[in-house]
């Protein structure tokens, strides 16, 4: 989830393949390119006989490689056609999976949400574990959205995990059954700050209709008697760029809520739609899994002096995607720009940086630091009112 894209644009026409341009070129005096020169030596003169699909496919990663190395893009991928066809049975919402939420490291996929009551939980799998291999095959360097979907299957069947524990340096394998899971993307709950009632709501991420979702599950707890919140974004890996600002527009009445730009794409302003709720004593709970669209919520909010932002440093992803289908099959899901927060500032690599730090620790299971933290800062901001 930290890997999804933020919003999607229209997809762009990149050309003809490479071999239907040589032909060209042979016709009409066309320069051929030194990578299209150098397919045709290889395919012509190597000792032995090689796959010119597969050849292209190493060209197109080679390239993209480049870009994630030269740019520090760690966004960018390539999808062959294979993984293409995973990417988007993953994406359709017609398999199951285990439970999880997960962001892209160079190992494979560390843990970022292990839920309630899922095969996942049931295994043992904890936030911070890194999944290495899925079914004896190592998902190290895999884009996250083809690694998850080699996890997702049919309900009932089985995927083997291979899983390393940071804390103890320990590799285990782990057989799970796949089930049918439904996340909830709002989960709220009355708590208790500085000795009166508030609303803790949990948004797990940004898929279309969570800001309805959101707005009535506050609106729910308000009308019980809260008079502050507490909106936990921790290990939000974000989704919907148009959800970004919709749920932000259920706590900011007007005024740019992000800005997104781009070398071919368009500057744009988005902002707030209007009808917000009237403002309470808010406290955003942030980590460094919370991501995209979860961030520009957060800032939103901070830079308005609408919340106190409480935990440890954010991702930082500052950067949109556009998955461009290729007429080879495959395509590039490639980052075609970089959004701004309300305030002009650009996340990317830097991340919100709270005013209240607050971590949690990974060794004690039950206890919640960070909601804790959040809480004695929200009583406080409560207290302030008396």
């Amino acid at each position: 989830m930290a890997g999804l894209i933020v919003g999607l644009l229209a997809g762009l026409w990149l050309g003809t393949r490479g071999d239907d341009l040589g032909e060209i070129g042979d016709l009409v005096g066309v320069d051929r390119t030194p990578g299209e020169e150098a397919l045709d030596v290889i395919e012509d003169s190597y000792f032995k006989e090689v796959d010119a699909a597969r050849l292209e496919d190493s060209s197109i990663r080679g390239m993209v490689a480049e870009l994630r190395k030269r740019f520090d893009d760690r966004f960018s991928h390539y999808f062959d056609p294979g993984q293409l066809r995973q990417f988007e049975e993953d994406t359709s919402g017609s398999f199951s999976g285990i439970g999880l939420s997960v962001r892209e490291v160079k190992q494979g996929l560390t843990v970022t949400t292990v839920f309630e009551d899922t095969p996942a939980e049931d295994a043992g799998l904890r936030e911070g574990d890194v999944i290495r291999a899925v079914d004896g095959k190592s998902i190290a360097g895999e884009p996250a959205d083809v690694a998850t979907g080699m996890i997702k299957g049919p309900p009932g069947t089985t995927v083997e995990l291979r899983v390393l524990t940071p804390r103890t340096g320990r590799t285990r394998t782990v057989s799970l059954e796949r089930a049918e899971v439904r996340v909830p993307i709002v989960e709220g709950q009355l708590r208790r700050a500085g000795g009166r009632k508030v609303a803790y709501v949990q948004l797990a991420g940004f898929s279309e209709g969570a800001h309805g979702e959101l707005r009535a599950e506050v609106e729910r707890l308000y009308r019980r008697g809260a008079e502050g919140l507490v909106l936990d974004l921790r290990g939000n890996g974000g989704g919907l760029l148009n959800e970004a600002v919709l749920t932000s527009s259920v706590f900011i009445e007007d005024g740019v809520i992000v800005s997104t730009s781009g070398r071919t794409q368009p500057d744009q302003d988005y902002r707030a739609v209007g009808d917000a709720l009237d403002p309470r004593p808010t406290v955003v709970l942030i980590n460094r899994d919370t991501a995209s669209a979860a961030e520009i919520l957060a800032s939103a909010l901070g830079e308005r002096g609408l919340a106190k932002i409480v935990g440890t440093r954010s991702f930082g992803k500052g950067s949109f995607q556009e998955v461009i289908e290729l007429d080879s099959g495959g395509a590039i899901d490639l980052t075609v720009g970089e959004y701004l927060t309300s305030e002009g500032h650009s996340l990317a690599g830097e991340g919100i940086r709270p005013e209240v730090p607050a971590k949690d620790d990974s060794k004690t299971r039950k206890a919640d630091e960070g909601l804790r933290r959040g809480l004695e800062v929200l009583g406080r901001e409560l207290g302030r009112e008396r």
